[in-house]
This record gives structure tokens, C-alpha cells and sequence, in this order.
């Protein structure tokens, strides 16, 4: 059994936008809350958009800025980078800054004191969309050695990616959570640390 068709009356009718939308009234489309809702639509798609390309940002706080300028400008030959655009608008302070071991803070002064900026402290490009914040922040370790320490695993292991590499002397001391120590040409022997949440 054959069943004939004819596509040429779809091919040649003058479809408008109105067809394909459900039979609603212009006039509600238009009112006061159709605009409002359109106007929320479209500013949730902005936001969706800026935020899903905004950059993937780490934070390593450190014990002195100058000694890892040194071990991530020279040594692992980071790129520098910009402050991403929603870091000027305080998004560093609401990520967990209350949370924080005070173990891990200096004696000097208080966590939410030194990031009242986000500009503040290093900004280095780890990956194609991934950033790293180095900011001071971290106590001395043993035998007053650099510290440097990270509440995310994963970039921790790309900065020993990177540490490998460059041919680097370290020393894995731990897995998990990660714990590994690097020697830089002025033989001074830095711990770079996760904390675990």
C-alpha cells in the first residue's frame, strides 16, 4: 500500500513567528509582567553565560609572597594573569573564608584582613581556563621552611605536574591528603599542602 503526498503546500505558506508559539495574546506579552519576566530571562542568561566562562580559580596561601614569586615566576615558569572580573566584586570572601584551621594562618593579622582586596597577591595562569590566587596568609613550618598551602587537591597536583617537569627536587610525603616538598636553586626546601575540608 502506497499513501501519496504532497509537500508543496508547506514548502510555499508564509509561516510567521506567532504560529509556532502557543495562542497567547500579544497584550499579556507585552504587559508590565510579560516584559518584567522577559527581562529576567534574559538577565539569568547573562549571568548563566558570564559564569560559565569565567575562569576556574585556586587559592594557595603562602607564607611570603616574594619566596613563591620566586618558585612560580622562575622556577615553574608560570605565566602571570588577569584578576578574573568577578573577583572585584568580593566572590573570594564567600568561599569558605569562615571555615578556615587557624593553624594554618600566620601570627600576623587575620585571614579576612588580608583579602579585602581582591587584586591582591599573585595571579598565574595554570591552565587554558584555570587560574592560580597565591595570597599570604600561611604560618612557617618546620625548621621555619615555606609553606604553602590548598584546599583543592586537584591543583596541587597540577603544580607537581608542573614541578616534574621542570626537573625540580621534591619529595612526595603524602597522597592523601597531598602533601610534597620542593627544592628551589637556593636550596631552600618548601611544603606545599592540602587541607583537607
Amino acid at each position: 500500500m502506497v499513501i501519496a503526498a504532497s509537500v508543496t503546500p508547506f514548502l510555499f505558506n508564509c509561516y510567521t513567528l506567532g504560529s509556532f508559539l502557543p495562542s497567547l495574546p500579544l497584550d499579556s506579552l507585552f504587559s508590565t509582567q510579560g516584559i518584567m519576566v522577559m527581562l529576567l530571562a534574559a538577565y539569568a542568561g547573562a549571568m548563566w553565560m558570564f559564569l560559565t566562562s569565567a575562569p576556574k580559580v585556586y587559592t594557595v596561601m603562602v607564607s611570603d609572597l616574594e619566596v613563591a614569586r620566586q618558585l612560580y615566576e622562575g622556577l615553574l615558569d608560570l605565566p602571570a594573569a588577569e584578576v578574573p572580573l568577578h573577583y572585584y566584586y568580593n566572590y573570594e570572601q564567600t568561599i569558605g573564608a569562615t571555615g578556615i584551621d587557624p593553624l594554618y594562618l600566620g601570627s600576623g593579622p587575620s585571614f579576612s584582613s588580608k583579602m579585602t582586596n581582591a587584586s591582591e597577591g599573585l595571579w598565574y595562569q595554570l591552565k587554558k581556563n584555570t587560574q592560580l590566587h597565591v595570597i599570604a596568609g600561611a604560618s612557617l613550618g618546620s625548621k621555619n621552611q615555606q609553606r604553602h598551602v590548598c584546599f583543592d587537591h586537584e591543583c596541587l597536583e597540577m603544580i607537581l605536574l608542573r614541578v616534574e617537569m621542570r626537573g625540580l627536587k621534591f619529595k612526595i610525603r603524602s597522597r592523601k591528603p597531598l602533601n610534597f616538598l620542593v627544592k628551589d636553586y637556593e636550596d631552600r626546601i618548601i611544603e606545599l599542602a592540602e587541607v583537607a575540608n
